[in-house]
């Protein structure tokens, strides 16, 4: 059996869809100066708002509204804490991850009366596109998270927007001297990598059709590890996740072909690459000089 298809690849796209959007999500973030640890709970809370809405209503379309609210509420409770506050924001992001994962739980036995998964939903219709099934553009979710990525780069290096978010994130002692709200950026910075992680925790829901108890499954983590390989910039964020996607997807292959390699390990591979990558790259990655240091103005 052939491993490198030009099926796998276009897995490889829809796979790399939550990583994009969560590691995209997390560049806004940490650009403002507040590193997103809570990005795994805001996955993991949009899909299962997500999947609250289109249970209710019947309409994907308004999943994604409800992905993007569940990833609001986690992210705006993670900035109110860190930016009034000014707690420490791994502490935060870590505690969001536990709240997320139990109150998924919670709220799952109660609606749906089981704590491992919910009723099956619709997900997005995919455009009938006669001999390109195998590619991801018949995939809308595909073609609105390559969209986004573009958006991102344009939006954080062309426009005054986001020449003030890189200088909250580089000095804002020095932005907040030229009138720019410090508070009022990085709040913005953390409520837009929860809109985009409210998006991809969506996408993992409407892809599968339903929530199931931890659906996250450490993407927020690995998303945070594509954002520190790609330099915290969006284009750079978005190859890594293309890389751990190719790997994962590499790894689905291996265990259809049948060979002889025992299960474990083979799903060891996304993550094995993730520590590799970690390793060789976060030493010659310089992050935002402010990035993670709460301001207090003198």
């Amino acid at each position: 059996m052939e491993l490198f298809t030009l099926a796998m690849l276009g897995q490889t796209m829809r796979i790399s869809v939550p990583y994009i959007l969560a590691a995209v999500g997390g560049t806004f973030s940490e650009r403002s100066g507040v590193v997103n640890i809570a990005l795994e709970g805001i996955l993991l809370n949009g899909a299962f708002c997500s999947v609250l809405l289109v249970y209710y209503t019947g309409n994907p379309w308004l999943g994604l509204l409800g992905g993007i609210l569940g990833g609001i509420v986690l992210a705006g409770i993670h900035a109110f804490i860190c930016v009034k506050y000014k707690a420490d924001q791994i502490i935060s992001g870590v505690a969001l991850n536990l709240l997320a994962v139990g109150i998924t739980k919670f709220l799952l036995k109660i609606i749906f009366g089981s704590s491992s998964n919910s009723e099956r939903i619709i997900g997005l219709p995919m455009w009938d596109i006669p001999g390109l099934e195998q590619f991801p553009i018949t995939n809308p979710f595909v073609l609105l998270t390559i969209g986004i990525v573009i958006c991102s780069h344009g939006i954080l290096y062309y426009t005054p927007f986001g020449l003030r978010l890189r200088a909250v994130g580089e000095h804002p002692a020095a932005a907040d001297s030229l009138g720019i709200s410090v508070s009022g950026m990085r709040y913005t910075g953390v409520l837009i990598s929860g809109i985009l992680g409210g998006l991809g925790g969506a996408y993992l829901a409407l892809d599968q059709h339903q929530f199931t108890d931890g659906m996250s499954s450490g993407r927020g983590f690995i998303a945070l590890a594509a954002m520190i390989f790609g330099k915290w910039t969006p284009v750079g964020a978005t190859a890594a996740c293309l890389l751990f996607g190719f790997a994962e997807s590499f790894q689905i292959s291996l265990q259809n072909a049948g060979y002889a390699i025992p299960t474990q390990f083979v799903q060891m591979i996304p993550y094995l690459l993730t520590m590799v990558a970690l390793a060789g790259i976060v030493g010659r990655s310089t992050p935002p000089a402010a990035n993670g240091k709460p301001y207090v103005k003198e």
